[in-house]
């Protein structure tokens, strides 16, 4: 999962680069193509606690539009689960 987090915040910080690392390690980072300087560990760092945030966010915009939705129909949970099956 830090993988993900560690490419998620570069992507979020260099959308065109193209790159590679082993080991999760901010100074193995190979950079094949970067426009401009590299982003710091500190700007990595702050990066990868917003794609988190923004994990969180969106999974409790998901839940709370689930349960709307569920209030409209009138049933519960485990009652949509069922249908679904």
């Amino acid at each position: 999962m830090i993988n993900d987090y560690l490419v998620e915040a570069i992507k979020k910080l260099k959308p065109n680069a193209e790159f590679s690392f082993t080991n999760n390690d901010y100074s193995t980072i190979k950079w094949d193509i970067l426009e401009g300087k590299a982003p710091t560990q500190a700007q990595i760092d702050s990066a990868i606690e917003q794609v988190k945030a923004d994990e969180i966010n969106e999974a409790e915009t998901k839940a709370l539009a689930k349960s709307v939705l569920l209030g409209k129909l009138g049933i519960t949970a485990d009652e949509a689960k069922l249908l679904l099956s």
